[in-house]
């Protein structure tokens, strides 16, 4: 996928009145999963979480018309890419492991799109499980594609448990965003991924990792763009007596208040 679906524009900032609360881009699938007929489908946890945090959340299905994206993100102040299909291995080089899902061409493109467009127009991105591997492969990176194949005697990474159940620790960089969002540097995580970052795009650099060395966050390394995508599921832990997951989304809403 080339950059070539977000033409080059000057960055720009949604003018919006002071009291005004920022909106937020957020990715969503569209599948035949409930009763057959296709429909765009979000989890209503990363609804929760981003009106916990004082943003309006727009949902942004997959499009026909990938090039529109630039259109959304000039009207808003974020983009939240979520969770969901595996990435199209042909889009970092590979060819499909038979542990890889089927893709789903529109939302990667659609995805990707935004994630260009997000960094051409300084819009700030937070990115969750599918997002930072979508993300990593818009800037040019590559994905493990399964990671108990690929990494035998790895971690659990997709445990058979309640979404919201913290299965590993992830030892996160000092200073990092992340870090500076949780407020530590070592947390203990829920999980629920088969893939991950492989090799790292340019431009973007690892910030958590889990005890096998699996990627569990990455961020742009730069002050000129504030791109934050972490391989769990924060979204799920809306009330957990922890308040980790819950500063990353602070976080970005701080960001978005600058």
């Amino acid at each position: 996928m080339s950059s070539t679906l977000v033409q080059s524009v000057p960055r720009s900032k949604r003018t919006r009145s002071k009291d005004a609360a920022p909106v937020i881009a957020v990715s969503a699938t569209a599948d035949t999963r409930l009763g057959g007929a296709h429909r765009v489908r979000l989890n209503s946890s990363y609804v929760t979480a981003l009106e916990s945090a004082g943003l309006i959340p727009i949902v942004i299905p997959p499009l026909a018309s990938p090039e529109q994206v630039r259109a959304i993100l000039e009207r808003v102040d974020g983009v939240l890419l979520t969770g969901g299909e595996d990435v199209d291995p042909a889009l970092y080089g590979q060819d499909r492991n038979e542990k890889c899902g089927e893709p789903n061409k529109a939302r990667d493109e659609t995805e990707i799109a935004l994630s260009l467009a997000a960094r051409e127009l300084g819009k700030p991105l937070l990115a969750i499980c599918r997002g930072p591997q979508v993300l990593n492969v818009a800037f040019g990176g590559t994905l493990i594609q399964d990671i108990p194949s690929e990494f035998p005697g790895s971690l659990d990474h997709n445990a058979d448990r309640e979404r919201a159940s913290r299965v590993h620790e992830v030892s996160i960089e000092p200073e990092s965003l992340t870090a500076k969002a949780i407020g530590a540097t070592k947390v203990s995580v829920n999980s629920l991924h088969h893939q991950s970052v492989r090799d790292v795009a340019p431009g973007f650099k690892v910030t958590a990792t889990a005890p096998d060395g699996i990627v569990e966050a990455i961020e742009w390394a730069g002050d000129d763009w504030w791109a934050m995508a972490v391989q769990w599921h924060p979204e799920e832990m809306n009330d957990s007596p922890e308040p980790w997951d819950r500063g990353l989304f602070r976080a970005f809403a701080d960001r978005l208040d600058a």
